[in-house]
């Protein structure tokens, strides 16, 4: 990418003055579900999600949810396809509570909370249009949860 730049992050080499960046201020997944009301009774009655903001009448209508460092956003209007190779990672801080919650509300899990080869505990439940949703608890002792001293 260029020369190091005075400032530097753990092994990576930030831009020079002149090189470009794209400056991303926020993200949003788009999401255009078959059934609008049917996504908002998953997303925000069964999985939880808080809503930020919501706009527009039928047949053009989006909501928006908070969704940890980004947003959720669902379109309507889908087309009925379900995205492919296309998963959704929510991190939870107990898996198995928030499992046991989603069974209380209908939810039914595609798969059981596990302790995965790589080290984090997952699960997994689909949306009403066949979106894969990952439940991902990361244990105290996994290498996401310590921080490396700089150097």
């Amino acid at each position: 990418m260029g020369a190091t730049s005075s400032s530097s992050v753990v092994g990576l080499d930030l831009p020079t003055e002149g090189e470009r960046l794209v400056h991303v201020l926020q993200s949003r997944v788009l999401l255009a579900p078959r059934d609008l009301d049917g996504s908002i009774d998953f997303y925000e009655d069964r999985l939880g999600l808080v809503r930020y903001r919501d706009w527009g009448e039928r047949p053009h209508r989006g909501v928006v949810y908070f969704l940890g460092g980004g947003y959720l956003e669902l379109n309507e209007g889908g087309d009925s396809v379900t995205p492919k190779g296309f998963r959704l990672w929510l991190q939870v801080g107990d898996i198995h509570a928030a499992a046991d919650e989603l069974r209380t509300k209908g939810v039914v899990l595609a798969s059981e909370p596990k302790l995965e080869p790589w080290g984090l505990i997952e699960c997994t439940v689909v949306d009403p249009d066949g979106v894969e949703l990952v439940l991902v608890e990361t244990p105290v002792t996994h290498p996401l949860r310590r921080r490396e001293p700089s150097r």
